[in-house]
């Protein structure tokens, strides 16, 4: 019997979600959204695209959030984009009501559901998520560390003229600008990128990498990226739903880890069935573990201001 998968947001990120999964044949999905026929239209032009590839799978579109009880994995990316003279503050004060007011009402509905979080600031959203759904940690993780590292290695990609495929990146810490990119854990067929690269060409790649999402902002001007935020996601459900035990970096709960306590932040994880099966912790070097520091304060400083706020 085919998973459950609920994901909440039919925009760009979620309907793509909804297109992988569905095509995979790996999950029912239900799609949801607030606003009235989105989610059942994208619904519907999903499940004709089955009929053309001749793939059984079910995709049901939503604005109710009763629909969704009983799914096992619950992807949420749901939220405000940041507009124009909007304070962070405030983008992060209305996705947090947002995000923990949709979790509040699910949790109920799907006790066991593994939670994962896509919207921004991702690992705010979900320590958000932990905090309202009184999961497990094990249970709710967020997406970025692999979208990190797939945007490193396709940089490196492009820079050597070879295939992604024989790239291997990590990427720790925050999502965004706050990624901690590991130069001495990235390779090339085996061959550490330092040994091929000059490290001003290794530091130019690695400030792209960390302005990834706003260089595409800033050429679709109205959008940002969905394709690869989408992919990722899918990995991540995929090794779930498998019991891959894949070897991802991911957003976690951090209760002593990388000497970070009661905060989300990128580190790499055993991903399976039960959601992160462990955390697996590397010796960092000084110049790692400050930026890593760094990035863990970014997040806590978020957390206070929802704490003070009264939203968690």
């Amino acid at each position: 019997m085919r998973k459950k998968v609920a994901i909440i947001g039919a925009g760009n990120v979620g309907a793509t979600l909804a297109l992988f999964l569905v095509n995979s044949g790996l999950a029912d999905v239900v799609l949801f959204d607030i606003v009235e026929g989105l989610p059942q239209g994208k619904s519907l032009d999903i499940l004709q695209n089955t009929a053309v590839l001749g793939i059984k799978s079910n995709i049901y579109g939503t604005n109710n959030l009763n629909d969704l009880a009983g799914s096992e994995i619950i992807v949420i990316t749901a939220g405000l984009a940041r507009k124009p003279g909007m304070r962070r503050k405030d983008l992060l004060m209305a996705n947090a009501e947002i995000v923990g007011g949709i979790v509040k009402k699910l949790a109920p509905q799907c006790p066991d559901a593994i939670y994962i979080v896509v919207t921004n600031p991702m690992d705010v959203m979900a320590y958000v998520t932990l905090a309202v759904s009184g999961s497990k940690r094990q249970k709710v993780i967020g997406m970025g560390g692999i979208l990190d590292s797939s945007r490193f290695k396709t940089f490196i990609a492009i820079e050597l003229g070879v295939s992604p495929k024989d790239i291997e990146t990590l990427v720790l810490g925050g999502h965004g600008l706050y990624m901690v990119p590991l130069v001495r854990f990235t390779t090339v067929k085996g061959i550490p990128i330092d040994k091929i690269l000059p490290h001003e060409k290794i530091e130019l790649l690695i400030k792209r990498t960390r302005e990834g999402g706003a260089e595409i902002v800033s050429l679709l001007k109205t959008s940002s990226a969905y394709y690869a935020p989408a992919q990722s996601t899918f990995e991540m459900i995929r090794a779930i739903i498998l019991d891959e035990k894949r070897v991802l970096p991911c957003s976690v709960y951090l209760d002593g880890e990388y000497g970070a306590k009661d905060v989300f932040n990128g580190v790499p994880v055993i991903l399976g069935n039960q959601g992160f099966e462990k955390i697996i912790e590397l010796e960092l070097t000084e110049k790692e573990k400050k930026s890593f520091e760094n990035s863990t304060e970014e997040v806590k400083s978020m957390i206070k201001i929802l704490k003070e706020e009264g939203k968690i």
